[in-house]
């Protein structure tokens, strides 16, 4: 068809930051920015939107952009000596125009490689030479993949933290659950990353929340009552999931974010937080995140989350 669009375009997004739209065959979409190596938007195939940017996100060098899904490496929130969520996010990323081989289905062209290395200045904050690369896929039912390789070429060893933080866009977070963590352990970034064994069932939400579950399962079930649907999250050498919602009173002390969108939003992060990782000189780690949606009849109280846990 001579209107279709390409599967993977170069544009300018907002202050004429370079960034890259995915678009499968179906109608589905994800844009992704250069500046962060930034996933800001994803569309299934209805045209809706399933991430949360905020309306107040300010794209504009230093700022990490708030919303979508922020980088965070080489440290998750204060857990390190740098700055909050380390430096990743607030970076310019390049194309990686000579990527490693990864085993995707070769009909499967929207997707996009990108590489960030340390600066000079980057050096003096963190001393460590890696290489970053990020593959982000999206899969022909509009499953938005992220890929994350990171390779040690320095002369020693390091660790580091990590954690896609993904911000999903939801109806009404007070009719939002999320099922997979019940019973596990937690760090409460409320209560001086005290731990605690999670009580409830299934998590909701009636305030501020802000928690790093421990040792968690590979796959994590949000269900939207409002919308009838279920984000699926999938994670691999990503242990930890971190929950987090910053309700009313933080909401209005943050200068890009709006008073009231705390209601619509709700990160559940892939992580690995509490036992950081280690990599020897030319070692290579892998996060992978994997994102769909499935309808849920979670209204009419037929959803069985445990099936959707399994299948």
């Amino acid at each position: 068809m001579s209107g279709e669009k390409p599967p993977v375009e170069f544009c300018k997004g907002v202050n004429g930051l370079e960034k890259v739209v995915l678009r499968e065959v179906r109608g589905s979409s994800a844009e992704v920015y250069l500046y962060g190596g930034h996933v800001t938007s994803w569309k299934n195939d209805h045209g809706e939107e399933l991430l949360f940017l905020s309306t107040k996100a300010i794209f504009k060098p230093p700022k990490a952009i708030r919303g979508g899904i922020p980088i965070c490496f080489p440290q998750f929130g204060s857990h390190g000596n740098l700055e909050q969520h380390g430096f990743a996010r607030n970076r310019l990323w390049s194309i990686d125009s000579d990527p490693p081989p990864f085993p995707t289905v070769s009909s499967n062209k929207a997707f996009i490689d990108l590489i960030f290395k340390p600066s000079e200045d980057d050096l003096k904050l963190w001393p460590h030479s890696y290489e970053f690369r990020l593959r982000i896929t999206l899969g022909p039912g509009g499953d938005l993949m992220l890929t994350s390789r990171i390779r040690n070429t320095d002369g020693k060893p390091f660790s580091f933290t990590f954690a896609y933080h993904t911000y999903f866009s939801v109806s009404d977070i007070s009719e939002v659950r999320v099922e997979g963590l019940e019973t596990l352990d937690y760090l409460d970034n409320l209560k001086a990353k005290e731990r605690f064994t999670e009580q409830g069932d299934a998590i909701t939400f009636e305030s501020e929340v802000d928690k790093i579950y421990l040792g968690t399962p590979s796959k994590i079930a949000i269900l939207d009552h409002e919308k009838k649907r279920t984000f699926v999250l999938r994670k691999d050498g990503l242990p930890d999931a971190v929950v987090w919602n910053p309700w009313e009173k933080k909401a209005k002390s943050m200068a890009d974010f709006g008073d009231d969108e705390y209601k619509h939003m709700l990160c559940v992060e892939a992580a690995a937080i509490e036992k950081p990782i280690t990599l020897k000189p030319g070692e290579e780690w892998k996060g992978r995140l994997e994102l769909s949606t499935v309808p849920s009849s979670y209204r009419s109280g037929q959803l069985d989350p445990q099936r959707v846990l399994q299948g």
